[in-house]
């Protein structure tokens, strides 16, 4: 049997995740923030009062590695917590003025990260690689019976 990892789809796209992510971290980390903490900060921002069901949901993580984050999150400032208009069981999360302070430069640091990786393509070839990765990632949601992250779903 032959393996060769330049011809492996998944061990390519583990590698350029895990470079994604040093990359994040870099990029986030003068703030105070882990690469978990600022993608939860950006869904709360987009859409303030959102829970943690939702969240789980939409980055596609375990639910005891987002309360883990939220924690932290939370002991650090970030966020507050507040009881659910509806739901007696649920709390909806807000962004506290201090992470709304490093929320911008974090953001600009991300976008140079993403930057220095797909600077090198044409911005058609940025279009199509993100769609081709869109699609990928819905087919392999498919495969393994995962609906996470519908908010990213291309069909």
């Amino acid at each position: 049997m032959k393996f060769e990892r330049s011809e492996s789809a998944g061990y390519l796209a583990n590698l350029m995740g895990r470079l994604f992510t040093k990359a994040l971290q870099k990029a986030v980390e003068p703030y105070g923030l882990a690469p978990a903490q600022f993608t939860t900060m950006v869904e709360i921002w987009r859409d303030p009062g959102v829970t943690q069901r939702l969240l789980v949901e939409r980055l596609g993580v375990e639910q005891g590695t987002m309360t883990n984050t939220l924690s932290r999150m939370e002991r650090d400032g970030l966020i507050l917590r507040r009881p659910h208009e509806t739901d007696g069981r649920a709390q909806t999360l807000h962004l506290t003025d201090k992470a709304k302070a490093v929320l911008e430069p974090a953001i600009m640091g991300a976008i140079d990260a993403n930057e220095a990786a797909l600077g090198c393509l044409s911005a058609d070839e940025r279009d199509r690689f993100l769609a081709m990765m869109m699609r990928v990632i819905d087919a392999l949601r498919d495969h393994v019976g995962q609906d996470t992250g519908a908010q990213t779903r291309v069909r």
